[in-house]
């Protein structure tokens, strides 16, 4: 077993250490969630938690992990007598990010099941972490299915398996602490707020300090076990002093004052629930624990504000996280009371984020012409730039669904039809290769007549290979949406470009929600070009769509022509995730000779690949060219106006983007779905 980094000579990372520390004095507080760049010893400090995590009692043979104080009474492995039991250390359980859902709940055990002919249940990852670490790396890249299993078992502190005949219930409380790298995608609310704090890490600045973490992860490297040892001293005190504050934590009295200024906080920054309430009243308790006292004060509630807070009061996933700490400290000395000490200066050394001010807003512009047609004034535009200032988006609103149509066997998400290991069962085949997910009764159905040819005399069933079926399933699949926005001076009208960068963006949150990887192409002036690479980070996209200039031309071929680039690398590095191609522009092409016709041969070339794509036509005015519709129908996709694309416009609801790919009927024509 390889000797873990001691986590007393990790360097800086204070609030990365405070928040592990807090959860190891007292674990009801909920976990903790890492979030920052890569290279910051998130998972060094995560594994090295364990080491420091006091012993626990367990019945001794128990796959569950009963307390022998008191058993659980429920217990698939009991009945337990109370009393007796062996030491141990506790656990730290991994959930690898590809795991299986039998792995993680448990399963029948199906060798026992054919040979034995009983019903047997394998634990799973969530019973071996009971009272213990249950420890998720990249967290936010967990599939949907296992972060649904995670949130009853958080929330019910025992997980239930109801499958292949199967029926367990056993106790499941585990310390929940997750890491991940915000460029990679951001995490689904509901998992977001099982975690009790969060803290945010970074990368010193401070040469010194830098240098520190190099020599001793190299002294490390060189000789894990000499290293331990010459640090076993402070990790031996520093143990004690956990010890010491759990023992002193049931004595700790959080006072009306402290408890009035937790739910001040709360209602001041307009968090959701109540949950926020009462993780703040256990951090501060275990902060007062921690610093050895038995009354919580003003600064504990304070620090606990700034690591229990700014991960719940974010609306959607494009707002930074982090507290305003003026208002964080004018509203716990708004609640202070008299003679009480709320007033002191409160400890600066807090774990939340400076506030994330706006700027002031950029002043209207007027409407500004296209710049190509000779004799029109270019409005609104410095002197021979031809471009504006950003404008801001506005407000998102709640898209209809768009997916591609077919059925495919990508990533797991939630938009389009596919072929995946998880999900409805939908039937069942012989396995083509490695068999991944067994269909129980078909394989019993397909072994059960050839018994008796099999001379078979005892309970257990003569399976051979022959009758092996795997399981087919049904489920949704993330896609690759591709964003093609229009920049130029078309599109450049103050309140017309901000519309078009609030659908932009509320297509974008519902690319997030359904798990999407999401690119952004620009295109305007003298050409087209990639924003931001196919990425996972949703609201990477959101902020480079919010500083997208406009103005010029309209190189819409460009732009098209720049997308096929994309995919046709995207389809090389990941050829399972199946592309949505969606144009957001009015359909003007400008500039070169014949613009139009150029737009309509790049569009064909998405058509011969199949690709399913939407236009979003951004055209206003009373007088309208339908130049975005024929884009549509050069594309093989569909056309929705910026009111049709609202999920409550009076316009039926789209179910599937027009391709080519199973949408052609007999005469080669595409049809639109109900």
């Amino acid at each position: 077993m390889s000797t873990p980094y001691p986590f007393t000579a990790i360097v800086g990372q204070d609030d990365l250490r405070l928040g592990l520390l807090l959860n190891a004095v007292s674990p009801a507080v909920g976990g903790v969630l890492v979030r920052g760049e890569k290279g910051t010893a998130k998972s060094t400090a995560v594994r090295a938690l364990a080491a420091l995590m006091p012993e626990v009692d367990v019945v001794s043979g128990c796959r569950f992990s009963c307390d022998p104080v008191s058993p659980d009474p429920a217990c698939p492995d009991g009945p337990h007598e109370a009393g007796g039991g062996v030491s141990r250390a506790a656990r730290t359980v991994e959930l690898p990010v590809g795991a299986s859902e039998d792995r993680l709940v448990g399963a029948l055990d199906i060798e026992r099941a054919l040979a034995e002919g009983v019903k047997a249940f394998e634990p799973g990852l969530l019973a071996d972490a009971h009272r213990g670490i249950l420890y998720v790396d990249e967290v936010n890249l967990l599939h949907d299915h296992l972060v649904d299993l995670l949130l009853d078992a958080a929330a019910m502190g025992a997980s239930y398996v109801e499958r292949e005949g199967v029926s367990v219930r056993h106790a499941a409380r585990f310390l929940l602490v997750g890491t991940m790298n915000p460029e990679e995608g951001e995490l689904r609310p509901q998992l977001l707020d099982r975690f009790g704090l969060t803290v945010e890490v970074a990368a010193s600045r401070e040469t010194d300090q830098r240098v520190e973490v190099v020599r001793r992860r190299l002294a490390y490297d060189d000789d894990p076990a000499g290293f331990a040892a010459r640090w076993a001293d402070e990790e031996g005190t520093l143990r004690e002093r956990i010890a010491a504050a759990r023992a002193l934590l049931p004595q700790v009295t959080l006072g009306d004052r402290a408890l009035r200024q937790i739910a001040a906080t709360c209602a001041a920054f307009e968090v959701d629930g109540m949950r926020a309430d009462i993780v703040m009243a256990r951090t501060a308790t275990a902060l007062a624990a921690w610093a050895g006292r038995t009354d919580v004060l003003a600064e504990d509630v304070r620090q606990a504000a700034l690591l229990a807070l700014p991960h719940r009061r974010r609306r959607n996933p494009f707002d930074a996280p982090g507290l305003d700490e003026d208002k964080l400290d004018d509203t716990l000395e708004q609640n202070s009371g008299e003679g009480d000490g709320g007033g002191d200066d409160p400890d600066p050394g807090g774990g939340g984020q400076p506030p994330q001010g706006d700027g002031p807003d950029t002043p209207p512009q007027p409407e500004a012409g296209d710049g190509d047609t000779p004799g029109l004034p270019s409005q609104g535009r410095p002197a021979g730039g031809g471009e504006q200032q950003p404008v801001r988006a506005a407000e998102p609103f709640r898209t209809k669904m768009l997916s591609v149509p077919g059925i495919g066997e990508g990533a797991a998400g939630r938009r389009s039809r596919a072929r995946t290991e998880h999900g409805r069962t939908t039937g069942a085949r012989r396995p083509e290769g490695l068999l991944t997910k067994l269909h129980l009764t078909a394989t019993v159905q397909a072994a059960a007549p050839h018994q008796h040819a099999r001379g078979r005399t005892g309970r257990g069933l003569l399976v051979r290979r022959d009758d092996l079926r795997q399981a087919t399933r049904e489920g949704r699949e993330g896609n690759l949406v591709l964003f093609v926005v229009d920049g130029s001076g078309s599109m450049a009208a103050r309140q017309r470009m901000g519309a078009v960068k609030g659908a932009v963006l509320s297509l974008l949150l519902d690319a997030y929600q359904r798990r999407d990887k999401v690119g952004l192409i620009t295109f305007r002036g003298k050409g087209a070009e990639v924003a931001l690479p196919p990425t996972s980070s949703v609201d990477t996209a959101a902020a480079r769509l919010e500083t997208l200039p406009t103005g010029g031309r309209t190189p819409l071929a460009a732009g098209l022509l720049k997308a096929h680039d994309v995919l046709r690398v995207e389809r090389l590095r990941d050829p399972s995730r199946r592309p949505l191609l969606v144009v957001v522009t009015d359909g003007r092409a400008t500039g070169g000779p014949d613009p139009v016709a150029l737009a309509a041969r790049a569009a064909r070339l998405h058509e011969a690949e199949g690709t399913a794509s939407v236009v979003v036509d951004c055209e206003s005015g009373v007088v309208r060219l339908g130049l975005a519709g024929r884009l549509a129908r050069d594309l093989g996709g569909t056309a929705v106006t910026l009111d049709e694309l609202r999920a409550d416009s009076i316009a039926g609801l789209i179910r599937d983007v027009q391709g080519t790919q199973g949408t052609k009927g007999s005469n080669g024509s595409n049809r639109r779905a109900a």
